[in-house]
């Protein structure tokens, strides 16, 4: 592996059988990677670098005001949110396979007995997920022929720093599961920006203009997603 120094900025640079240069910031301390293709000179890797600094100081300015929700402890009366509104969480040991069950203002956890916060985590992201799942096939069903685009597989995971990602070549989509705590129009928001990204791969004006042609309300929804704070993340643990 290469490394580059440029000032308070230190790349490293990884060779690979690609055409293109990646460049990423990655999280939570803001390190810096390029991958490069094998044969391009150190010269244009460094280039590259210098001329994307500035973007490089936004995104690690970004990941360290980025808002995170306080580690949960999925116990009595802790608050939890769906679709934007908040529930108080009601936990109940039986013994049956668990599940999760909304009740006016509550969500009830139902595990088993002696589950742990992790067990009990895993069973509230999964309820998480399938009620991404179950709003997913109007929204594919509104906007793709509205849009000329099909994807071809939308997957519903965790992510740590992203609401959702978009692989042109594949035409796979990547919703984030926290999506499922936002304002609905913050889940078909981030579908739609990444439904855009069938046409047109980059960030350019050819984008804004797609998406301000299908989604006129985006900023709007933009803003709010970028407001609420992602997950509590244990870094070192995911880290492994």
């Amino acid at each position: 592996m290469e490394a580059l120094e440029l000032g308070d900025v230190s790349v490293d640079v990884v060779r690979k059988n690609i055409k293109n240069l990646h460049l990423s910031v990655h999280p939570p301390t803001g390190r810096v990677t390029i991958a490069a293709p094998a044969r391009m000179s150190p010269d244009a890797i460094r280039v590259f670098a210098i001329s994307k600094l500035g973007w490089i100081r936004r995104q690690r300015t970004k990941l360290s005001a980025q808002l995170r929700e306080t580690p949960r402890e999925y116990i009595d009366r802790e608050s939890h949110y769906l679709w934007g509104r908040r529930y108080l969480l009601t936990v109940q040991e039986r013994d049956q396979a668990p599940a999760v069950i909304r009740r006016h203002n509550r969500l009830v956890l139902g595990v088993r007995p002696g589950a742990d916060v992790e067990t009990r985590a895993q069973v509230m992201a999964r309820w998480y997920r399938d009620q991404i799942r179950e709003a997913l096939p109007a929204l594919l069903d509104k906007w793709q022929p509205v849009m000329g685009v099909a994807c071809n597989r939308v997957l519903i995971q965790k992510m740590k720093t992203q609401w959702g990602s978009c692989n042109a070549a594949t035409r796979n989509i990547r919703l984030n599961t926290e999506l499922a705590k936002k304002p609905p129009e913050c889940l078909e928001y981030v579908l739609v920006h990444e439904l855009t990204h069938l046409r047109e791969p980059t960030h350019g004006e050819r984008f804004v203009a797609l998406l301000e042609a299908q989604l006129s309300g985006w900023r709007s929804a933009r803003a709010l997603l970028n407001a609420a704070p992602l997950a509590h993340e244990d870094w070192a643990r995911s880290d492994r």
